[in-house]
């Protein structure tokens, strides 16, 4: 559970998954609220638990590209049941509260 821990990661996981490779921006953008601090931060644990790959293109301006590795694809398929199950409750807590 430590590789998962903190709010951003499933959610970059999500977005590295539906969307490819993805530069720093373009993740801060799909990942609206989420901290320039905090998404380096979770990027550099999950970069170290072998989740994601960092590529790093040697021009001006500096370019850097995120992907899944392998390890990060198979967490993002075990964590796809979690994700239907957080939306089947949502949907069932919003009908139950309507009058």
């Amino acid at each position: 559970m430590d590789v998962v821990t903190g709010k951003w990661k499933s959610l970059i996981l999500w977005e590295l998954d539906h969307n490819g490779t993805r530069r720093f921006g373009e993740l801060r953008k799909g990942l609206p609220g989420v901290s320039e601090k905090m998404l380096i931060q979770h990027l550099r644990e999950m970069e170290d638990d072998g989740l994601l790959h960092r590529e790093v293109y040697r021009e001006v301006p500096p370019k850097v590209e995120y992907s899944l590795t392998p390890d990060g694809v198979s967490l993002n398929n075990a964590l796809a049941p979690l994700g239907a199950w957080g939306t089947q409750r949502a949907k069932r807590l919003a009908t139950d509260t309507q009058p």
